[in-house]
């Protein structure tokens, strides 16, 4: 199996990926060499799929790669789009210079990140590679997903290995729920089953790896996670028939199935060492985590051609996260910290950036606002007229240190760093073209109460405080008055997130939410904070999925919106 890491559009380099993973698989004397879903385009290709010239392209890449394999017997399933009027979601099988057949995913996802209905049309047979006895299911991704799909008329047809080509985005709940319903699929059909999946990061979508070899008991291998990874394992396919002639599950099948067949003669290799012990464990949730934003940070920077980034260093804690992070993924000298202090700013702020610098090892430039504020006040003081100071004189101190940022963007081409959370976006507690500026936002789909826990987990890691103590005990402040906090305006965080989990990743009602022991008139201040801050959102910069919901593809709610809940 080929844990690769492609980029969505450059055809080219995801042909050179392809054909080096065909050389080693040559090398090993592998009999069947699996990838992802749609390798040759990446994914999601997204509205590329509209061009017909993008589409005839990945076609002609498509005969290169089944060019490239003439003089080996070794069966390559690699996916494309299939593109004959319509397009499909498909998967090449291709022997020594030959596209030998062709499988079209029949279950086509159209929720959370997914919107494969609006491009693709579904396939509508399975199908079947039979070698000798072997039997073989090739199907892709969704269609592993689904309890009455192909997986289920492949199993009826005879199948003992399923080939699953896969493109499955990571959150942090995601890898128990995969692993789970792999065993139960190889399980209940007693089929050895392969699960490829990408390992990488694309725009907001990170793709966490732990390819996946398991066996009708459960037994399973797993590749690395978020990282490429090269899986050479052998199969003793008989247990799928020891396990079916022993529990007599296929027995009961009383239909026959439609199949399209391919008749190949697959190679084994000639030295083979069955599957190993079983050594996989789960990781944590703020490992996870971690390595999940380093990874989408690091591809986004690459694959988007930038070389360094920027971010305002605040003292606070997300900016201190988010410079960490940066440092982590990019090297030290690819990271560049401002600090930008006002008379509000405290000396106890400014320290607390300064020693998370020093720790990080990072450039930092001081840029004080002061001046600039005076400035602003002054030209706005005869349109304002005798109207007190608000929250209007608190965001110009936001708006101008965006300026900045953007500024040293623009001169240097440094990526700005956004350094909001989720629990801010949800709220509106963020200032539109201030501290929202920027080109991407890590924190996006972290709320506070988890930014917490995986900056301690960052500490633990390092054996030392890189993010200093004085960070986590101080209160939460955007600094932009005189003694102000984050619960002047909003609930404690621990309330707060709460909240905004049950509504925005369960989708529960203000009733719903009340039942479970919140306070109704806090509930309903928040959700109203929520809706009235969509239009924020929309122009929010993306942001890194690691949840169930997130806010962007995942969340498409309407700017303009009466209903009350």
């Amino acid at each position: 199996m080929a844990q690769i890491n492609t980029t969505v559009g450059d055809l080219e380099a995801n042909k050179k990926i392809i054909l080096g993973s065909i050389d080693r698989a040559r090398s090993t004397g592998a009999g069947i060499l699996l990838f992802p879903e749609l390798t040759i385009t990446g994914y999601p290709p997204e509205d590329l799929l509209l061009h017909t010239g993008f589409l005839r392209d990945n076609l002609r890449v498509l005969k290169e790669v089944a060019a490239y394999t003439t003089g080996s017997d070794t069966m390559v399933v690699v996916g494309f789009v299939d593109f004959p009027m319509e397009i499909y979601n498909a998967a090449a099988i291709i022997q020594n210079g030959e596209i030998k057949g062709v499988y079209r995913k029949m279950n086509l996802p159209n929720y959370s990140v997914f919107d494969e209905r609006r491009y693709f049309t579904p396939g509508s047979r399975p199908l079947i590679i039979k070698s000798g006895s072997l039997k073989i299911g090739v199907n892709i991704c969704e269609d592993i997903w689904v309890p009455a799909g192909p997986t289920n008329d492949q199993a009826i047809a005879g199948a003992n290995l399923i080939l699953n080509l896969s493109a499955s985005p990571f959150t942090s709940t995601k890898n128990r729920t995969r692993m789970s319903l792999l065993q139960t699929r190889a399980m209940e059909y007693s089929c050895c089953m392969l699960y490829c999946n990408y390992a990488g990061g694309q725009d907001e979508l990170v793709f966490d790896g732990r390819s996946t070899a398991i066996m009708p008991d459960g037994h399973r291998i797993v590749a690395r996670s978020f990282e490429e990874d090269f899986l050479v394992i052998d199969i003793d396919t008989d247990q799928s028939t020891r396990y079916n002639l022993l529990e007599g599950k296929r027995k009961g099948y009383d239909r026959k199935v439609e199949v399209e067949e391919i008749n190949l003669k697959i190679p084994h290799r000639k030295s083979q060492e069955f599957l190993p012990e079983e050594t996989y464990k789960y990781s944590s949730e703020e490992d996870d985590l971690i390595r999940s934003l380093e990874l989408g940070l690091r591809d986004y920077v690459k694959k988007n051609g930038f070389k360094k980034v920027v971010l305002g260093l605040s003292g606070g804690m997300d900016s201190s996260l988010v410079a960490v992070l940066a440092v982590r993924a990019l090297g030290k000298e690819n990271v560049k910290g401002v600090m930008m202090p006002s008379r509000i700013t405290s000396d106890e702020s400014k320290k607390d950036a300064v020693e998370l610098a020093e720790n990080l090892g990072v450039e930092t430039f001081e840029i004080p606002i002061e001046s600039v504020f005076d400035s602003i006040n002054g030209l706005m003081r005869p349109v304002f007229s005798d109207r007190p100071h608000d929250v209007t004189e608190e965001n110009f101190q936001a708006r101008i240190r965006g300026i900045i940022l953007m500024g040293l963007s623009n001169k240097f081409g440094w990526l700005v760093l956004v350094t909001g959370n989720k629990s801010e976006m949800a709220t509106g507690y963020a200032t539109l073209y201030g501290d929202m500026a920027g080109g991407l936002a890590i924190l996006k789909d972290l709320y506070k109460t988890q930014i917490y826990r995986v900056a301690e987990r960052i500490n633990e890691q390092a054996g030392t405080e890189i993010i200093p103590r004085n960070v986590f005990l101080k209160a939460p402040t955007a600094e932009l008055r005189e003694g102000q906090r984050d619960q002047d305006s909003l609930p404690l965080y621990e309330i707060l997130d709460g909240i905004l989990r049950l509504y925005i990743e369960e989708s529960f009602s203000l009733d719903e939410i009340v039942s479970k022991g919140f306070d109704r008139k806090t509930v309903e201040y928040v959700l109203r904070l929520l809706q009235r801050s969509e239009y924020k959102r929309k122009q929010g910069a993306p942001g890194i999925k690691v949840s169930k919901r997130a806010f962007g593809k995942d969340w498409r709610m309407p700017i303009t919106n009466r209903y009350i809940d």
